[in-house]
């Protein structure tokens, strides 16, 4: 019994101790904490209060709202018990707050009682030393963003789309990022559509790969239409891009041409210029596609003119063997009265019409371009 109480003894200072750690991450205590927060801070006039200090997104918005600014809230794939109570404390609309936890939304652009929800779909090209049948040439991911009054609110899912970089340009330009929440919404939006004309260039050399290869001649062993599963894999890449930037055009014209209470009249005008961008990489990406089933026909013609010819081929040879094995058939019948039977010569003479048949055939098809 002694020992039970002193292993007791022992366990009971690092059972309190492991229960006040757990009741730091609480998140029945706090709802707005949560693990899935990458960076939390508040920003007024442009620049970041007290960076050196970790704020709760619910210590952020109590900032906000006793001396104004906004926070910056970034969180990467949180689930909805995380989410959950960060929404509810910035009156997030549970439509939006659904779309965001769960991933593989198309991108759009909502408003919900003053606050806009935009998705974009972030691509990131994936070097490759060859572009095979199952080369994986983009990898997909998403950020999704709440822009409010005085707060933004940034979700990121896929591990590619990192914004601590960008944060920290931002922190850099304070003329900017005083123009509030829209600045931020459009510095993600310029990251995203230059991340698509980086992809979009990377993607035009593996294309002029493809069809050079194409239309070179074939190496010595190799036939044509080997190159089939190549372009369909690139045809499927060039898809995956282009959902991703389709759906965005409209989202991009509203937010540079539409007024909007929550974009700064200022910082509008930036987003025209993302649009331009993202204009000109959605005509990329259909020329991309069009390009592509153009190669991809002609490739196919390519295999279909080689099947034709190697027939031609067959057919030939087989004209020119129909005439020994028809003879030789004839006078393997052992008719006693056939020509020539008994002729010394005869072997010889056959043999030699033979011979002179196959070799006019041979000559005629060579000619005609069959051989």
């Amino acid at each position: 019994m002694s020992m039970i109480r002193d292993l007791r003894a022992a366990v009971r200072p690092s059972l309190r101790k492991s229960s006040t750690a757990y009741n730091k991450y609480d998140f029945t205590r706090d709802p707005s904490a949560s693990s899935a927060v990458v960076d939390c801070a508040v920003y007024r006039d442009g620049v970041r209060e007290r960076a050196e200090e970790c704020l709760t997104p619910r210590e952020a918005l109590q900032r906000v709202r006793d001396s104004g600014g906004f926070a910056w809230i970034g969180l990467h794939e949180p689930t909805e018990e995380e989410f959950s109570g960060i929404a509810a404390e910035f009156g997030l609309h549970p439509l939006a707050v659904e779309d965001a936890v769960h991933a593989h939304q198309r991108p759009k652009l909502e408003r919900y009682d003053g606050t806009l929800f935009t998705v974009f779909k972030t691509i990131h090209y994936i070097e490759h030393a060859e572009l095979t049948a199952t080369s994986e040439v983009v990898e997909t991911g998403e950020v999704m963003c709440f822009t409010g009054q005085d707060f933004v609110i940034t979700v990121r899912h896929g591990g590619q789309g990192s914004l601590r970089a960008l944060r920290h340009r931002l922190q850099e330009d304070t003329d900017l990022l005083a123009k509030g929440p829209s600045a931020v919404l459009h510095a993600i939006a310029d990251q995203v559509v230059d991340g698509y004309l980086a992809v979009a260039s990377a993607m035009q050399d593996d294309i002029d790969e493809v069809e050079i290869d194409v239309f070179s001649e074939p190496q010595k062993g190799s036939s044509r239409g080997t190159d089939a599963g190549r372009i369909y894999q690139m045809k499927r890449e060039v898809l995956e891009f282009k959902r991703a930037v389709s759906p965005l055009l409209r989202p991009m014209q509203q937010l540079s041409e539409r007024p909007m209470r929550l974009v700064d009249p200022d910082i509008q005008k930036y987003f025209r210029d993302v649009a331009d961008h993202l204009a000109r990489v959605q005509e990329q990406v259909v020329g991309f596609d069009e390009l592509l089933n153009s190669i991809l026909q002609a490739n196919l013609a390519q295999a279909t003119v080689a099947q034709n010819e190697d027939m031609r081929k067959i057919t030939a040879w087989a004209a020119i063997i129909a005439v020994p094995t028809m003879i030789c058939g004839v006078y393997g019948m052992n008719f006693k009265h056939m020509p020539e039977l008994h002729w010394r010569y005869g072997y010889e003479g056959v043999m030699g019409v033979i011979l002179v048949i196959c070799f006019a055939i041979h000559r005629t098809l060579k000619r005609n371009g069959w051989l």
